[in-house]
Formats: structure tokens, sequence, C-alpha cells
């Protein structure tokens, strides 16, 4: 004999329609503030639409051109722009000009990997350094704020000023080593330069995520008999990772794109430390501007593809455990719906 349902709750059964349950039409006020949100937000779209999208499709179109006299196939000389196709991606990846490509995108890549890696390390020293309880932290703190502060061309004339012939680095080191010069130097120069400006904005950026761990996980770690290592390795290291690896991630998309510091610090046109942006620049002012805009296009696909790996695989544990939650959120609802049934 089955009970009969009060009828308060016979009131209460759902309108069947899609998904079991008939979706509410948007209230006049939601849509008014939709519409409010649109019209405020505009702006800002406009603006990024003039000095991001319209340059980066200018870019693009300008690829495909070259510029120049040139002679047509009924020996008749043509003079502008003319469409190319993927002459300039072609000549170079795989050209005449593929050897300075291939090198600036290793010197690139290089000084990217070598930099953040040292940044990294340093500025979880320094985070730490500066988390602890000592007279002074305050001045400590704010004086790691230099360095970052100094504007980047700024920051090159100081250290080649260091690295001149007559300068404190050779003095200290009692040799006389051309640091402006081509060669491996020049790359230890922009290496130390570039790491001694930006490491401070990692370790900053660390030690707010310092700051956030609770002191009783330390405090239980030391209860039970952790050494100071596995108290970093395992409590501290795990905790600020999230924050770490925005500082990295910045880090990463900021040196792909380094141009102004080995510009100042070594000069142009030198073959150990020029980057694809140093690249690019060059073959704009020699008015070459097809390949020049190959080179940025490439440079810009570079960036937008690293920064996405990199945004992937930290964002497939999350995504995981997002997903993870609502399934445990739907069979704990499915559950509990089959006990008000029975």
């Amino acid at each position: 004999m089955t009970a009969e349902r009060p009828a308060d709750e016979a009131r209460q059964v759902p309108t069947p329609g899609k998904g079991g349950v008939r979706s509410r039409k948007p209230s006049g006020r939601a849509a008014g503030t939709a519409r409010l949100a649109g019209v405020l937000v505009s702006p800002t779209l406009l603006v990024l639409g003039l000095v991001v999208v319209y340059p980066l499709l200018s870019a693009l179109r300008q690829s495909f051109y070259t510029e120049g006299e040139n002679v047509d196939a009924e020996g008749f000389v043509v003079e502008g722009d003319q469409f190319a196709g993927l002459a300039n991606y072609t000549n170079a990846i795989v050209g005449e000009d593929a050897g300075r490509f291939w090198n600036a995108m290793f010197n690139t890549t290089f000084f990217t990997v070598t930099t953040v890696t040292l940044e990294a390390l340093l500025g979880i020293a320094m985070a730490l350094i500066m988390h602890r309880a000592f007279r002074g932290r305050g001045l400590v703190r704010a004086s790691v704020l230099v360095p970052w502060a100094i504007p980047t061309a700024v920051s090159g004339l100081l250290w080649r000023w260091i690295f001149a012939p007559d300068g404190v680095a050779n003095t200290m080191l009692g040799q006389q080593v051309l640091w402006s010069t081509d060669g491996p130097q020049a790359q230890l120069a922009v290496i130390i330069a570039e790491v001694w400006k930006t490491a401070p904005f990692v370790g900053l950026l660390t030690l707010a995520g310092l700051q956030i761990i609770p002191n009783e996980v330390y405090e239980a770690a030391k209860v039970d008999g952790a050494t100071a290592w596995r108290r970093f390795w395992n409590i501290t290291l795990p905790l600020v990772k999230p924050a770490l690896l925005v500082a990295v991630l910045f880090r990463m998309l900021d040196a792909l794109r380094m141009f102004d510091l080995p510009f100042v610090l070594v000069g142009q046109q030198k073959h150990s430390v020029e980057t694809l942006s140093m690249l690019a620049w060059q073959e704009a002012t020699n008015v070459h501007y097809g390949p020049a805009a190959a080179y940025a296009t490439i440079m810009f696909g570079y960036v937008a593809l690293v920064a996405f790996a990199f945004v992937k695989l930290l964002g497939a544990d999350v995504i995981g455990e997002t997903r993870n939650r609502r399934r445990e959120g739907r069979k704990a609802r499915s559950k509990a719906g089959k006990g008000v049934t029975a």
C-alpha cells in the first residue's frame, strides 16, 4: 500500500522540459544589466582592437608581400609592394636567410630557458630569506624592488659600464675581457644583467605565495620530526607552486620578446646575442618590411604556442579536479533523490 504524498509536495512537481526542468527566461532586469555591461566593456574592446588586433592583422598581411623594384615576367620594372605568398617564410626557414633566423631562434630560446631557470631558483631563495622575521625586513623587501623598477634600457647602460674594458667586472676579475664583442662572454653578460633585473619579480610573487601558508603546518611537521629539507620539499614547494608558476609564465613570455637589454648592452648585429625581436627590427630598419613582418609573425606564434602549452599543462589537473567534483556532486544529488523517493 503506497502512502499518499502531501498536497504541498504534489504542487512542487517540476514541469518537464529540456533537461527535466523548464528553464527560466531571463527577466527584463537581467537583460538590461547585460546590455549595460556590454556598453561599459565596448570601449575597452575597441581600444584592444585598435592596438592589438589591427597591428596583428596588418603585420600578417605585410608578411605576404615584398617591397622594392623587381622585374616581372615581361621584363618591366615593377615598384612597390608585390604579393609574394609564403616566400618570406620559406626564405627565413629554409632559404638564404635561414642561418641567421635559426641562430636568432636559438638565442631567444637559450636566453629564455637559462634566465628563467636562474630567476626561479634565485627568486625562491630570496623569498625564503625575506619571509623570515628579522630586523629590517621591510627595508630589504623595498630594496629588492629597485633592480626590477629600473627601466631595461637604463639597466643595460649600467651593466655596459660595469662590463666596459676598464669597468668593475674586469677590475674584480683581474683580466681584460671584451664583454661587448661577439662571443660567449657577451651571452654571459646578457644573462647576468637579465637575472639581476628580473629575479626580484619572481621573488616577490613567490613571497606572496609563502605568506598564505599557515604556520601550524610547519609546526605539525616539526612535531613529526620532518627536517628542513623535507618541510621545504613536501610543504613549501607544493603550496607555493601556483604563485611560482604564474611568475615563471610571465617571465617566459617576457624573455621570449627580449630586445632592449642585449641591444643596449652588447649592440646590434652581434651573432651571439641576436634575438628574433632584434632580427625583425633590423629588417624593418633596412626597409624590408615583408621579411620583418614574417619574423614578427613567427615570433608571435612562438610566444603564443609556448603560453598555450604552459597553461594547458598547468590547467590539466585543475580541470580534472573540477570534473571529479562535479561528478561526485551529481552522484550525491542522485543518491539523495533516490532516498527521498524511497
